[in-house]
């Protein structure tokens, strides 16, 4: 197989994600995406879930296939939580899921993690058929090594006993050196779970820098700050052509590994990852000599 397939297999079936926020700006979710594509929405903390809700309904109504945010930390009650998904299934109806601990320091009710949400069963008895769960490849400036192993330990069991397709869905990256040896160190620990990678979307490099800095990315950052050094660059708009190669070709060479897809976030907005994207889905680009990524060969703007 081609280098070239090697990629469009790779950004095709993406995930996107989008928030409450970027929803209430966005007339119509079709001006940027093609029905039937997968859309996670967030859940801050402080939020409303009736945003995520009708986030989740302006997504369905207009073609797309939504994916809420479940953030166990931000879930007042064992009934809040079950009222969040008949609210879902009631004016959405939904099949998919993202379940994550949140990013709160104190738990506002009785989950402390998505394990502890997940073990409920809450999800199966109300229909779910997919459930993401947070994969880390470069650590976590909040959970320590050893309780990240322990937790994908724990959803490995889980996902052998539910009745829901469990996945990995990670945070942005910048290079594949770190997401590569991430994906082999837990596959030797019995990790047998699909992953679905992060791939930042097209933004400038002080945007993509600042977003790295709130989110704790970690080694991989160093591709960028190498470049950061050309005051010049820092409002050149980066894409992350060489990450897709780079991820791409290994997935492809290695029958093993277990990256099966792209899970864009859209940090420069909607609009130009997503075009970016459906460019190189259709095969519209153009490889660069000696590995270095690949160029769309239409123009984003």
């Amino acid at each position: 197989m081609s280098v070239e397939q090697n990629i469009i297999d790779f950004v095709s079936g993406f995930t996107i994600e989008t928030t409450p926020g970027s929803a209430a700006k966005t007339p119509d979710y079709r001006e940027h995406l093609k029905e039937g594509t997968l859309v996670a929405v967030t859940f801050l903390p402080g939020s409303d879930f009736a945003d995520t809700v009708a986030t989740a309904k302006k997504l369905k109504d207009e073609g797309m296939v939504p994916l809420p945010h479940f953030a166990a930390r931000s879930v007042p009650s064992k009934e809040a939580l079950g009222d969040y998904l008949k609210q879902l299934q009631d004016q959405v109806g939904i099949k998919h899921v993202v379940a994550l601990a949140g990013a709160v320091e104190k738990p506002l009710g009785p989950y402390d993690s998505s394990m502890a949400m997940l073990e409920t069963g809450i999800f199966e008895e109300n229909g779910i058929e997919s459930i993401g769960v947070a994969g880390h490849p470069e650590g976590s400036p909040d959970i320590s090594d050893k309780e990240l192993h322990e937790a994908l330990s724990w959803k490995n069991a889980y996902a052998k006993s539910s009745s829901a397709e469990l996945y990995i869905v990670t945070q942005f990256c910048f290079e594949a050196g770190p997401i590569l040896a991430w994906e082999k160190r837990i596959r030797e620990a019995g990790n047998e779970l699909p992953i679905h990678i992060g791939v930042p979307g097209l933004a400038t490099i002080k945007t993509l820098i600042g977003h790295a800095k709130a989110c704790g990315i970690g080694p991989s950052m160093n591709f960028l700050v190498k470049q950061a050094r050309n005051v010049a660059k820092l409002m050149t708009v980066n894409a992350p052509d060489k990450l897709v190669l780079d991820l791409a070709q290994n997935a492809k060479a290695n029958p093993d590994c277990l990256i099966r897809k792209a899970h864009m976030y859209p940090l420069g907005g909607m609009r130009k990852s997503a075009a970016w994207l459906y460019a190189v889905q259709e095969g519209d680009f153009t490889l660069k000599s000696g590995g270095k990524g690949f160029t769309v060969n239409r123009e984003i703007s």
